[in-house]
């Protein structure tokens, strides 16, 4: 039922597509902006989300007709995708952060539970066990509210630098992480 190696890669896969640490300087910029970050209620929100979608994308998926194979291969090309951002340190996929305020938007949605995430539940969800799964959503959570909870001194530890250095790495293992899971569905 439990696999350290499954949870290991669901866990990998999320932290990598969250990129929360990637994430540092914009929230550093809300908490600047709104005076104070609510890390308990922006993980909560974002747990929600979550696992509402890896229960439901599959319903979601079916109501348009595709079938779950095909929603894993285009999740497999969006981390591609992520991983070549990252990497290059280009934007493909353009988002609105400053839209709006608070804890739950932008932070919960669509900073930590952006497309991406849900994309890759639900090519989570086809490659392996769902209680594997959802350890590997808990984990996250928790690594998510301890960068919340201390963002300012990720921020003076890691420098512009250190930042760099690990989204890209990060970007090589999402690279890897999309081709196995094209291959898997292939």
């Amino acid at each position: 039922m439990f696999s350290l190696q499954e949870i290991f890669s669901v866990t990998l896969t999320l932290f990598a597509i969250i990129d929360i640490l990637g994430s540092v300087p914009i929230i550093i910029q809300i908490r600047q902006r709104e005076g104070k970050i609510h890390s308990e209620k922006a993980t909560l929100v974002a747990g929600l989300l979550m696992v509402t979608f890896l229960f439901l994308g599959q319903s979601i998926l079916s109501l348009f007709g595709v079938d779950f194979q095909s929603f894993a291969l285009a999740g497999a090309i969006i981390i591609f995708l992520i991983g070549m951002e990252m990497i290059l340190g280009i934007e493909l996929f353009k988002s609105d952060i400053a839209a709006s305020s608070g804890s739950i938007v932008p932070l919960a949605f669509p900073l930590i539970v952006g497309a991406g995430t849900m994309t890759t539940l639900i090519s989570l969800r086809a490659a392996y066990s769902l209680p594997n799964v959802l350890v590997g959503i808990v984990l996250n959570l928790l690594f998510v509210y301890i960068v919340l909870k201390s963002s300012a001194w990720i921020e003076q530890k890691l420098g512009k630098a250190g930042e760099d250095i690990l989204r890209r790495v990060f970007g090589v293992i999402l690279l890897a992480i999309a081709i196995k899971l094209f291959k898997q569905n292939f």
